[in-house]
């Protein structure tokens, strides 16, 4: 694991010791970014939820995020977070050792811009984690909920007010969800 670009490019990440955490890989790692890229995403305030190693959250700080919050309920993977923060020598984040639900409501009305969600894949709780952001009103106007999920698993999400964009990389999908500019009647 690395950071591809910005002012922390090249430097490689602490992984995990088990396979308990599945770490994004730098292929869809970037193929991510390169989507955020051309949908002009603005990389303001982030909230990197199921954090694991924090590599998506300090890959936008790298490429110029004003602030992350990272957010993981395990105790391991919250310290293997901060190891690689500060190894990176990041200074404009949050670190939270909580279960996602939690931390959702102690954010609410907080606006981030975008919003990463990987959480274990056999979990299948995608919807509820979306509900929980819109609930608390976490999503800025214009702002992007990407989600890392099994691409057996076809997101359901409310047409009216969402836009899903769906891009398949192997056995992993990535979707990108955002408000619409009007919603639909």
């Amino acid at each position: 694991m690395r950071v591809i670009s910005g002012s922390f490019k090249g430097k490689r990440l602490y992984s995990p010791v088990d396979n308990r955490v599945r770490p994004t890989t730098d292929r869809i790692k970037e193929t991510m970014f390169n989507i955020l890229y051309s949908k002009q995403a603005k990389y303001g305030r982030v909230l990197d939820l199921f954090c694991g190693s924090g590599a998506l959250g300090i890959e936008a700080l790298s490429r110029g995020a004003e602030k992350a919050i990272f957010i993981d309920k395990d105790s391991d993977s919250v310290k293997l977070a901060g190891l690689n923060l500060k190894y990176v020598k990041a200074d404009n984040y949050e670190l939270y050792n909580t279960d996602y639900s939690i931390a959702l409501k102690k954010l609410k009305g907080q606006k981030f811009d975008i919003i990463f969600v990987d959480p274990p894949y056999k979990l299948r709780i995608e919807p509820l984690v979306l509900r929980g952001i819109e609930d608390n009103e976490l999503l800025s106007e214009n702002g992007i909920i990407v989600i890392e999920h099994s691409a057996e698993n076809k997101l359901q999400i409310d047409a009216k007010r969402f836009i899903i964009d769906e891009r398949l990389c192997g056995n992993t999908a990535l979707s990108f969800i955002s408000y619409r500019s009007e919603s639909i009647e």
